[in-house]
């Protein structure tokens, strides 16, 4: 990992986790040319959803900004194992977030912000992104998000 994104983790106190495991039949992430595309993540620690449930019910704004974040860190473990380096990446393109959401629950936007500044404080400018909201019924395993990534290398 490059002295500049491991010093910029290390000042924010972030250590990558191990490497998560997919839980179905795909690939963590595939390159195609200077694109990295990361499959759909949840937010998973030491292996297990850090809660379950959807928005507007029994998961908090603030708890589903943390499970965003928690993405984010997993996406970059997943990344510096697949590049070596996370200073290959050139920039975030894209991010797509499905929120669990029970009816009337409108904040999708605010639980993705977690993760869209996240990418940013680490990436600078070139963390900046397009991005999708969307409020879903249900997620796998009953996690109240999925964020899946676009980045460039």
């Amino acid at each position: 990992m490059s002295k500049n994104i491991e010093n910029k983790l290390k000042e924010m106190g972030i250590f990558l986790p191990l490497l998560p495991k997919p839980l179905g039949s795909y690939v963590p992430c595939i390159q195609t040319g200077s694109l990295l595309f990361l499959s759909g993540l949840l937010p998973l620690k030491d292996g297990r959803l850090i809660r379950t449930g959807r928005l507007g019910e029994s998961v908090s704004l603030p708890d589903a900004q943390e499970d965003a974040r928690q993405i984010v860190i997993n996406a970059l473990a997943i990344m510096q194992d697949h590049l070596g380096s996370l200073e290959k990446i050139k920039r975030c393109i894209r991010l797509n977030g499905y929120i669990a959401s029970a009816d009337g629950f409108t904040d999708q936007p605010q639980v993705l912000n977690a993760a869209s500044d996240l990418i940013v404080d680490i990436f600078g400018d070139s963390g900046k992104h397009t991005r999708t909201a969307i409020g879903v019924y249900m997620l796998p395993l009953n996690s109240p998000l999925e964020i899946d990534f676009i980045f460039e290398v």
